[in-house]
């Protein structure tokens, strides 16, 4: 495990680098290794080293802002004052945020320096950054895969060596996977635990902001600048943040791991169940218990997501219908063509694939038949986390069901793709937090991940047990 902004930081602070240095190298970075892989989709070099600029500034009069030297991507999801903000979507062509995302400033203010905009599934709907107007983010791993999505453009740029941390979204496993997929640690916080404010919604229950990172201990300092209450987002938990940073400590000593029979049974891919099994005996080495658990009610789990989330994105794009803003028909003949040819054009077939299910599940007659049955669902795997958090302190389980597909593969499936999250939904069913880290990797290299579940607000037990799992021979780009 190596952690690249951290290292970086130290020569800032020693004076063997300025932050406009660092800056000027990631740009070249990006310059260099960004066509092959398409995981950034904007950069603005002059905001970009004015930044840089203004932490050196600050360094010169004595600071030492906490994420100084930070080079930041960040999912085209998240506002960002006065840069475009299009959700990977034609829909928002050409907006430009006037504000920056709550947990976007925070990072800032504490010394982050935004080198770009990364690649997303369209308003973060998919599992393999392929349904993106600007084209689909590669694996850097081999090209021909997915990095995973909807935040594969961030995972990407993070495993790539194009930023030192990147910023995502995780509404169903938009973190876990990609991070999974490209051999690095993601994180998707306690629902609560990271301010909303400035996240354009897919869906609003599920979504969190969270970060990837090389090494857990860059993933540990971002999280402490962005955990903590915001009064603009009245989902924002104001609960105490702990020291992310010193939980690291390599101890696991009694820790109780569950190992839920659901997440393990033969069908599972003995290219994944090897290293994640490799990393649960790590944890076993190093003093931690292994307890076999149920969650029985995890195999509801995909379809109870994608009728809730569905119509909650019917719901929060019903916004985008061409009068307002957003991409607008030309020449209409009424205001019911502007709607509908607006939308038709604006959005793309997966996004109109989730409107169209989330309407109909919202709809006169089929309400209680399946969006009313899905929150009842949702309360049951919710209570199943309960009762295993009585047994155990922490739940671990593969982070996907197969290493990175190729890209194409599922184009004509929409099922296959929705079950390539059948192992993350259920934390934001129950609104958890979910770490993944590297587990190892498949007999043809590729990465395979393993994800640690704990109860809410416990992402520092996730931290230290994450630093246990991560193989020892692990190094990232």
């Amino acid at each position: 495990m190596t952690n690249p902004f951290l290292e970086a930081q130290a020569s800032l602070f020693e004076g063997a680098v300025s932050c406009r240095q660092l800056a000027e190298e990631y740009l070249d970075r990006i310059e260099s290794g960004n066509p092959a892989l398409n995981a950034f989709v904007h950069t603005d070099p002059a905001a970009t080293l004015d930044a840089a600029e203004r932490v050196d500034a600050r360094l010169a009069e004595g600071e030492r802002p906490p994420l100084a030297g930070l080079m930041l991507g960040v999912k085209d999801v998240i506002c960002q004052a006065g840069q475009p903000v299009q959700c990977a979507s034609r829909m928002l062509e050409g907006f430009e945020s006037l504000i920056d995302s709550t947990a976007l400033a925070a990072l800032i203010n504490a010394g982050a320096v935004v080198v770009g905009r990364t690649n997303c599934d369209e308003f973060a709907m998919g599992s393999s950054n392929e349904n993106s107007v600007f084209g689909r983010a590669r694996n850097p791993v081999d090209h021909d895969l997915v990095p995973g999505g909807s935040s594969g453009g961030s995972a990407a740029a993070v495993a790539a060596g194009l930023c030192h941390v990147a910023l995502g979204s995780d509404t169903g496993g938009s973190i876990r996977q990609p991070a999974a997929f490209c051999g690095v640690a993601g994180l998707k916080p306690t629902y609560g635990r990271v301010s909303r404010f400035g996240l354009v919604a897919y869906a609003s229950s599920f979504d969190s902001i969270g970060p990837f990172a090389a090494g857990l201990g860059d993933l540990a300092a971002v999280l402490q600048v962005l955990a903590g209450h915001d009064p603009q987002d009245n989902t924002s938990a104001d609960v105490p943040v702990p020291d992310f940073g010193g939980a690291l400590t390599g101890s696991v000593e009694g820790l109780r791991v569950g190992l839920p029979k659901e997440y393990f049974d033969p069908s599972l891919d003995p290219e994944i169940a090897g290293p994640v099994q490799e990393s649960v005996d790590r944890l076993q080495e190093a003093g931690a218990v292994p307890v076999e658990i149920s969650l029985p009610h995890t195999r509801y789990g995909i379809a109870a997501y994608y009728v809730l989330t569905t119509a909650e994105a019917s719901s929060n794009l019903a916004r985008y219908d061409g009068a307002r803003y957003g991409h607008r028909a030309e020449n209409p003949t009424d205001l019911q063509d502007l709607y509908v040819r607006s939308r038709t054009e604006g959005f793309g077939t997966e996004v109109k694939r989730r409107i169209m299910l989330g309407t109909y599940v919202l709809s006169s007659g089929y309400y209680d038949a399946y969006y009313a049955k899905a929150q009842r669902v949702r309360t049951l795997i919710r209570g199943d986390f309960d009762a295993a958090f009585k047994e155990v302190d922490l739940i671990a389980t593969p982070a996907t069901p197969g290493p990175a597909f190729r890209a194409g593969s599922h184009a004509d499936d929409p099922l296959s793709m929705y079950l390539s999250d059948i192992y993350t939904v259920t934390a934001n069913l129950a609104g958890i937090p979910g770490l993944v880290v590297p587990a190892g990797e498949t007999p043809k290299g590729l990465p395979v991940g393993i994800q640690l579940l704990g109860p809410a607000f416990s992402e520092a037990e996730l931290l230290r047990a994450g630093s246990v799992c991560w193989p020892p021979t692990h190094v990232s780009a």
